[in-house]
C-alpha cells in the first residue's frame, strides 16, 4: 500500500513540474519545434559602416581658422571685451573710442610738428571727435545695411564710392571748420580755412580710405569695424591735425604780412606832419 502511495506522489509531482515549464517558456518551445534541423542558422553579416557619417580626422584643410583678433593671445581678451561692450552699449563705446582716437591723433601730430605741446589744441580735437562720434557710427551702420546686392563686388564698390563722395567731404569740412571756429575765427575766416585744407585732404583720403573701407566690409565683423577704423584713424587724425596746424600757421603769416604792409604804406592824409613837411 505504501508503494502505491509513493508512486502516485511521484507522478503528481512530475506533472506539476511539467506544467510549470510549459507555462514559463512556451514561446521557446514553439520556436524550437517550428525550426527545421535541415536549415542551420546562417551567421548574420556584420553591419556595414556608413562612411558619410563617420568622423574624419581633422586636418589643416578641415579646421576652421579663427579671426586674426582671436589669435593674439592675451590681446584676444581685450578684443572680445570690446566686442561685448560694442554690442551692449554701442553709443558709449563709440564715444569713448572717439575721444581716445582724437587724443592720440593730436598728441602724435604735435610731436611730429616739433612745437611745444598745446593742451588747448588737444581739447579742441577731443571736442570735435566727441561731437562727430555718434553720427559717424550711425553712418557706417547705415552703409553696412544698405547697398547690398547679389554681387559682392558691386556692393563693395558702391559702399566705397558712396563713402568717398558723401561722407569724406562732409566730415573733412566739419573737422577743419570746427577747428577754425573753436580757435576764434569768424565764419568768413572758417570758410577760407575750409577752402584751403579740404581739397588736399580729400585727395590724400582717396589714397587710404577706399582700401580701408573695402577691407573692413570684407573681412571685419560688424562689432569690430569701429575699432579697426579707429586704429587707422589715429594716423589719419594725426595727419589732419598736422595739416590743420600747417594751414593755420600759413594764415597767420599772411595776416601778419598784410598788417605789416598796411603799416608801412600809409596814405598821405594819415602820415605824421613831420613826414609831410619833409616831402
Amino acid at each position: 500500500m505504501s508503494v502505491l502511495v509513493y508512486k502516485a506522489g511521484r507522478i503528481a509531482l512530475r506533472r506539476s513540474v511539467q506544467r510549470q515549464q510549459q507555462s514559463i517558456s512556451p514561446v521557446t518551445k514553439r520556436h524550437k519545434s517550428s525550426s527545421s534541423p535541415e536549415q542551420p542558422a546562417q551567421p548574420s553579416n556584420p553591419p556595414t559602416e556608413d562612411l558619410s557619417t563617420t568622423k574624419a580626422i581633422p586636418t589643416s584643410d578641415t579646421i576652421a581658422l579663427l579671426p586674426p583678433w582671436q589669435r593674439l593671445g592675451p590681446l584676444s581678451k581685450a578684443f572680445n571685451a570690446y566686442g561685448r561692450s560694442q554690442r551692449k552699449r554701442p553709443y558709449v563705446t563709440q564715444l569713448c573710442s572717439s575721444l581716445v582716437i582724437y587724443l592720440c591723433g593730436d598728441v602724435c601730430a604735435q610731436n611730429i610738428g616739433g612745437d611745444d605741446y598745446n593742451p588747448w589744441r588737444t581739447v579742441r580735437n577731443i571736442t570735435i571727435g566727441g561731437i562727430s562720434s555718434i553720427p559717424s557710427y550711425k553712418w557706417f551702420i547705415f552703409l553696412g545695411q544698405t547697398f547690398n546686392y547679389s554681387s559682392k563686388t558691386l556692393s563693395l564698390t558702391t559702399k566705397v564710392l558712396v563713402n568717398q563722395i558723401a561722407f569724406s567731404p562732409l566730415f573733412n569740412s566739419y573737422f577743419f571748420g570746427m577747428q577754425a571756429l573753436l580757435s576764434g575765427d569768424r565764419f568768413a575766416e572758417a570758410w577760407e580755412h575750409i577752402k584751403r585744407t579740404v581739397p588736399i585732404s580729400l585727395i590724400n583720403s582717396c589714397k587710404l580710405w577706399p582700401a580701408v573701407t573695402a577691407f573692413s566690409f570684407t573681412f571685419i565683423q560688424a562689432q569690430y569695424r569701429a575699432l579697426f577704423a579707429g586704429i587707422i584713424a589715429i594716423g589719419w587724425q594725426s595727419y589732419l591735425s598736422y595739416l590743420n596746424q600747417k594751414a593755420a600757421d600759413e594764415e597767420g603769416d599772411e595776416k601778419s604780412h598784410h598788417s605789416s604792409m598796411n603799416g608801412a604804406i600809409l596814405p598821405p592824409q594819415v602820415r605824421p606832419a613831420s613826414s609831410r613837411a619833409q616831402a
